[in-house]
């Protein structure tokens, strides 16, 4: 079992936001940690050198990106599938994909995904969690503010009868290496979710995302 970190950087938005300090550590350390908690091998998938230096400290390999797989449009499963393919690992390998930007994730979600995976009927596994109010009661608005229901069919069922809706946590993805290596979209058939609480799941794109980040982070570690 393994763990790639993919951590580019050519980050627009927050420079450098895959090592920037994120509660006096760079962000890129917290997600090293955790998995050296769980994996033997740690490898950082970078076109940084200045990353390169830090996952090292941190204690994980690195693994030399391209930069054709380094731009701003390049999906995580090339990288990933790069990342076997370079480092020679197995069809049956279990590979999991780890977000550098991921500070709240816990080894025991990561413990969680690899038994969930190794039960043999999940192509892929990966954190999620549950949206917080009803995606079918979803209004759209127009650009004079004119607010409108998307499914006017939904407005007089109660919250309580909506089916439940689930997003993508952004931290992490479980498969075998030949899954990778072939390229199966994530969201495929066979993708299984690791629930996460909400309070553990931020995506980072923006200054305001940082901001929001660390706020919950210092809660849950009880700083708050």
């Amino acid at each position: 079992m393994i763990c790639v970190i993919p951590a580019r950087g050519g980050s627009k938005r927050i420079p450098l936001k895959n090592i920037a300090s994120f509660h006096g550590r760079p962000m890129i350390a917290w997600s090293i940690a955790a998995a050296r908690e769980v994996f033997a091998r740690v490898v950082v998938s970078t076109d940084e050198a200045r990353v390169a230096e830090v996952a090292r400290a941190e204690g994980a390999e690195v693994l030399d990106r391209p930069a054709a797989l380094a731009g701003d449009l390049t999906p995580t499963v090339p990288v990933i599938a790069h990342a076997v393919t370079a480092l020679g690992l197995g069809a049956a390998v279990p590979v999991c994909c780890l977000y550098a930007t991921a500070p709240m994730v816990e080894p025991a979600d990561l413990r969680a995904a690899a038994a969930r995976l190794a039960s043999g009927d999940a192509t892929y596994v990966m954190a999620v969690t549950r949206y917080p109010y009803p995606i079918t009661r979803a209004l759209r608005r127009d650009a004079a503010g004119h607010v409108a229901m998307i499914d006017p069919s939904r407005m007089q069922t109660r919250s309580q009868d909506l089916e439940e809706a689930w997003h993508d946590a952004g931290q992490f993805y479980f498969a075998r290496a030949l899954t990778w290596a072939a390229g199966l979209p994530v969201f495929g058939p066979g993708a299984v979710g690791i629930v996460l609480p909400a309070h553990r799941v931020v995506d980072i794109d923006t200054p305001e995302d940082w901001t929001r980040a660390e706020a919950l982070f210092a809660v849950a570690r009880g700083q708050g």
